[in-house]
């Protein structure tokens, strides 16, 4: 899956939920968040995954009964998307060409001879 995520961009979460999580992790679907930081990260129980941190919220040390260990970490991405102003807008991106897609073959056309 392919990230478009930078430092400063307003994002809006769209997944809140923790399987085998009690402890509030304060993020809440539909709300809006400036990222602070992105990139790769590795847990040594969840593996490596592509995060995000928060300007809104610092989770502080993971070191409660249910905790890890970790400091600050990053929520995975996949629980944000990019907040779009102009949905239209960011629809017609999809159709539009990419530079390294392959062209279309040309369709040739007839010409017509001069009498």
């Amino acid at each position: 899956m392919s990230y478009d995520f930078h430092v400063g961009q307003k994002v809006v979460c769209i997944d809140d939920r923790f399987k085998h999580v009690s402890i509030d992790q304060g993020i809440r679907k539909g709300e809006i968040y400036t990222l602070r930081w992105v990139g790769e990260y590795t847990h040594y129980i969840d593996g490596t995954f592509f995060g995000v941190k928060l300007e809104e919220l610092h989770r502080g040390n993971d070191d409660g009964p249910e905790g890890y260990g970790a400091a600050d970490m990053p929520f995975r991405a996949t629980r944000f998307r990019p907040l779009v102003k102009d949905k239209i807008s960011s629809l017609r991106k999809l159709l539009a060409p990419t530079p390294d897609a392959p062209a279309e073959p040309k369709v040739k056309v007839k010409k017509k001879e001069e009498v």
